[in-house]
């Protein structure tokens, strides 16, 4: 008892730590001991971001070499650490083109999904043994793996997209062959892939979340960037996420800065419905209108998601955020729906991302909704249109601007 106790304790200190470090990376903390610490993770920045520098540098010059696959490759991803929206992006240019007559193979490293363990990879090295293949989350008719296994978003994509190819494998090379050779996959959709200089994207999808598009400018730890604000050269379309429709001639003249004739595509991310969790039917999102509701989830941006719910007429009586990709306990939710109760909520919503998290066996004793989004395309709908047709018919696009 003694060492569980203990065992907790040291669990919420870090817990405690981590959000400190993410209060403090995002500026929401004030006082001696955060700028202390601030400063400390401002040095270690400027370490990183040496090392992003000749990394890249050791690509743009051969001196490593990415590995081209022989099939178009899209990579969508982003500057930042965070959620800027990219899954609703990958899905939809998956639909697009699978409706288009491709053959789409969606390629994720799986993050914080169940790995072999650290034994289990020694083992294997000192015996030599054979390389696991790529996780096959969906081969486009079955789902095979669940979220602990394939990870949040793999899972989510595979369930939402019949038809397409759903692999997880750190080595997105090796995994871009396995979709290739298997599954004749001739159009590869590189989730999260923009730092991954390894494979050879002929299309750089990059997603800038237009309500805080770059943090404070600095490089990790300090900052949410992952690489300089200039490598914004390397994108071939730009679409500001999570946008309001208004124009902001400034963020558009940062970018410009560093790319002049970048396609920049504005879109929102719009609730479509919401999911009985019990059930899994449809219920009309009118439902929360005059609603005194409980939330949580473990998103980066739980204020989007909390705005979205009040935007639809909620009154939030009660929330709750935890550590991004938190995989959440049973105790956990009873708490969670005990204090929404007492504090008179009728009903509980969390995100899609976080139900797929939640086992299905659980029974929460209210009801229980999780929200759909998608994207809708504010401005751009023509560049969007261009970006796909780029992807199906390359040749085409280059014998027209001969």
């Amino acid at each position: 008892m003694k060492i569980k106790n203990l065992s907790d304790r040291v669990a919420r200190a870090a817990g405690r730590f981590a959000q400190f470090t993410a209060d403090v990376i995002y500026d929401r903390a004030d006082g001696l001991a955060s700028k202390l610490y601030g400063s400390f993770l401002w040095c270690l920045s400027q370490i990183f971001t040496v090392i992003v520098r000749v990394r890249y540098s050791l690509y743009r010059h051969r001196i490593l070499r990415d590995a081209p696959l022989g099939c178009m490759v899209v990579v969508v991803g982003n500057l930042t650490v965070g959620g800027t929206g990219k899954t609703p992006i990958v899905e939809k240019f998956a639909r697009a083109l699978t409706e288009r007559g491709r053959k789409v193979a969606i390629l994720s490293r799986g993050y914080k999904s169940r790995t072999d363990s650290a034994f289990s990879k020694f083992v294997r090295w000192v015996t030599h043994g054979e390389t696991p293949k790529p996780k096959v989350v969906s081969d486009g008719k079955t789902i095979f793996l669940d979220s602990e296994f394939a990870g949040d978003e793999p899972y989510m994509l595979a369930r939402n997209l019949p038809g397409v190819v759903v692999l997880v494998d750190k080595n997105r090379v090796r995994s871009g062959h396995y979709a290739i050779t298997e599954f004749g996959a001739d159009v590869l959709l590189l989730d999260d892939g923009f730092q991954y200089l390894p494979l050879r994207g002929q299309v750089q999808l990059l997603l800038v979340d237009k309500t805080n598009p770059f943090g404070n400018l600095c490089l990790l730890p300090r900052g949410i960037l992952r690489e300089p604000l200039s490598h914004i050269k390397r994108a071939s379309f730009i679409f500001l996420t999570k946008s309001d429709g208004e124009a902001d001639a400034e963020l558009e003249a940062l970018i410009r800065r560093h790319n002049p004739g970048v396609e920049i595509i504005e879109c929102a991310h719009r609730p479509t419905g919401l999911i009985d969790f019990a059930s899994l039917e449809d219920a009309p999102l009118s439902i929360l209108k005059g609603k005194k509701i409980g939330c949580f989830c473990a998103i980066a941006a739980p204020d989007s998601f909390e705005g979205f719910l009040r935007k639809l007429g909620a009154e939030i009586v009660y929330r709750e955020r935890f550590l991004d990709h938190h995989r959440f306990t049973g105790e956990e939710l009873d708490e969670v729906f005990e204090n929404a109760k007492n504090s008179g909520a009728s009903l509980v919503v969390t995100t899609e991302k976080d139900a797929v998290r939640i086992s299905q066996d659980y029974h929460p004793s209210l009801l229980f909704y999780y929200t759909r989004l998608e994207i809708e395309i504010l401005s751009g709908i023509e560049d969007f249109s261009a970006a796909v047709e780029k992807i199906c018919f390359p040749k085409r696009r280059i014998d027209e601007n001969k």
